[in-house]
């Protein structure tokens, strides 16, 4: 049975949700599920706007079918071809063989590579490129390493659509809703938002920036990205957000302690310290074992806070592993513009301190507070000062 909705004149979504799915790329955790969006335009032409993962194929066929209403389908547009959203391409093909698929080079290419049939039939388009549909003409503009080399996104200067691709999407299954404005998006999908946008985009702040400048100068009355909500108001909440994260500035003030903790001791040092913090007035503090917490969620966070306390055992004279998968993950994903203090752990040669500022010194524009505490097994009277003077920083610093 299809599942459709209206989402203005002449457009549709077409998507479906993913429960079934544990991990999203394999990697992040997505116990809300997911979406997979597709949106389909009537005009004098019928255009696809992207497919959907091969996981909701069946359901995806059918919402198309029922959009269509025996109408022939004439062309695909192909914004992105990752596969959560190209793997359909080929059946399109296979049930409506005259569609045109419209893309960038880059992505022809990458639809090659996945041996899709699609030579005789693509129209490649490049920056400003328009097409007109009827009484909709679309342009098309280029958002390269928006997550994927080849994306584009679309915008029906008509009716002030913006198809987003994987820009302004959600981790989280959309379970009969489709607006922004049908769920508390602040208290229900915010975490999600961040933890899809920080995970999967967040490597590429310097071209979320060069999209949102672009976007910037265009009238859009709809944002249809490729996951999760649909947005048709309030837009400066969305736009806001992503202008902090993609320049890579903290939404809040607060502190966020990771702790690596072997049998407790290192637990119980970090927990005395976020004691003395909000002791001191910060109450904004979370804290999270490195262990226990999947680093999706601790990317996710890390661009939430301004200050971060990464306090390690030490782990055969290295820093503790999941530690250092966290830290890499952070390099890798080139978090910058954070305060940074250190708590090491260590019964014989303790080493994480040391490492883990080496680690933080490669990275962009962060700041490591010099009052380091160093634990010898399990924290004493003797740790006191030090653990005061770190909290003292903290809190001078904030």
């Amino acid at each position: 049975m299809y599942c459709v909705r209206k989402i203005t004149e002449d457009l549709y979504w077409a998507g479906g949700n993913d429960h079934r799915l544990a991990l999203f790329e394999n990697i992040h955790p997505i116990p809300r599920g997911v979406s997979y969006n597709s949106y389909v335009l009537l005009d004098q032409k019928a255009v696809l706007f992207d497919t959907v993962d091969w996981s909701i194929c069946r359901q995806f066929l059918e919402n198309i079918e029922a959009v269509l209403n025996d109408r022939n389908l004439d062309y695909m547009v192909i914004n992105h071809v990752e596969p959560d959203h190209a793997a359909c391409i080929e059946e399109i093909i296979l049930r409506y063989p005259d569609a045109k698929i419209i893309c960038t080079e880059k992505a022809f290419m990458f639809m090659h590579q996945f041996g899709f049939p699609i030579d005789d039939k693509a129209i490649k388009v490049k920056e400003g490129d328009t097409m007109s549909f009827g009484k909709h003409k679309v342009a098309f503009v280029s958002a390269p390493m928006v997550h994927w080399p080849e994306a584009m996104v679309s915008y029906d200067t008509t009716n002030g659509v913006l198809f987003s691709a994987d820009a302004f999407g959600s981790f989280g299954a959309l379970d009969g809703k489709l607006f922004n404005d049908e769920v508390n998006f602040d208290r229900d999908w915010i975490d999600d938002a961040r933890r899809y946008y920080t995970n999967i985009v967040g490597k590429y702040g310097p071209h979320v920036q060069a999209l949102l400048k672009k976007a910037s100068n265009l009238d859009i009355k709809f944002i249809c990205p490729l996951h999760g909500p649909v947005w048709r108001n309030d837009f400066v909440y969305l736009l806001d957000k992503y202008d902090k994260w993609s320049r890579y500035e903290p939404e809040e003030k607060g502190v966020m302690i990771v702790y690596a903790t072997m049998y407790g001791n290192t637990e119980s040092a970090a927990s005395d310290l976020a004691t003395r913090l909000v002791k001191k007035g910060m109450t904004n503090v979370v804290m999270y074992d490195v262990s226990k917490t999947h680093v999706s969620y601790l990317i996710s966070e890390t661009f939430k806070y301004s200050h971060v306390v990464l306090a390690s055992v030490t782990y055969n004279l290295k820093i503790y592993p999941p530690m250092l998968n966290y830290i890499m993950d952070m390099k890798a994903l080139n978090l910058q513009k954070r305060i940074f203090a250190i708590i090491e752990n260590g019964s014989w040669a303790p080493q994480a301190g040391k490492l883990m500022r080496e680690l933080l010194d490669e990275m962009k524009e962060m700041t490591i507070l010099d009052s380091d505490v160093t634990v010898s097994s399990a924290m004493k009277e003797d740790n006191v000062d030090s653990m005061e003077a770190i909290a003292n920083s903290i809190v001078d610093s904030i």
